[in-house]
C-alpha cells in the first residue's frame, strides 16, 4: 500500500475511534473488508435472485440500520479524510451469478467505509482503553461485525 494511503488510514482510524494503526493492521483490515464485502454481495445476489431479478441493486444489500448510520457518518469524515476513492481498490470480488448495477458498484466505496467506521468503533467499544490495537484486538471486533453482518 503506498505511503499516501497508509497515512490516510492511520488519519481515519484516529478520527473514527482514536486508534493508532500501523501497516500489519492494515493488512488484516483489507483482508477483513474484502471477505465481508463478499459477504454482503452474495446476499444480495440471493435477494436480487429472489425478486427474479438479473442485477443486485443497491437495496438488495443487506444494510442494517446501523450500518447505514455508519456510511452516513463516513461520508462526512470522508470529505476531509478523502478515503473513498482509495477503498475502492479494496472493492474487488469474486465473480458472482448475478452482475451487479452500476448504482450498487459505485456505493461500494462508502459500503466498505462505513464497515470500516463500525470495525473502528466496536474496537474502542470492547475496549476503550485501546490506542494501539493489537491482534487480540481485531479478531474480537472481527468476530462480532461476523456475527452481526
Amino acid at each position: 500500500m503506498p505511503i499516501f494511503a497508509v497515512a490516510k488510514f492511520e488519519r481515519f482510524f484516529r478520527a473514527a475511534a482514536h486508534l493508532d494503526v500501523d501497516k500489519n493492521d492494515l493488512k488484516r483490515y483489507s483482508d477483513f473488508m474484502v471477505r465481508k464485502l463478499h459477504d454482503l454481495l452474495l446476499l444480495g445476489q440471493i435477494t436480487a435472485e429472489a425478486n427474479l431479478r438479473d442485477v443486485v441493486a443497491p437495496h438488495d444489500l443487506p444494510i442494517t440500520k446501523g450500518l447505514q448510520e455508519c456510511i452516513h457518518a463516513f461520508r462526512k469524515m470522508d470529505e476531509d479524510i478523502e478515503l473513498a476513492p482509495i477503498l475502492s481498490r479494496l472493492a474487488v470480488y469474486p465473480p458472482l451469478d448475478r452482475v451487479l448495477s452500476k448504482e450498487t458498484e459505485e456505493r461500494l466505496p462508502h459500503v466498505i467505509g462505513g464497515l470500516s467506521l463500525a470495525l473502528a468503533r466496536v474496537i474502542a467499544i470492547v475496549d476503550p482503553d485501546v490506542r494501539n490495537p493489537q491482534t487480540a484486538h481485531w479478531e474480537r471486533a472481527f468476530k462480532i461485525l461476523d456475527e452481526l453482518i
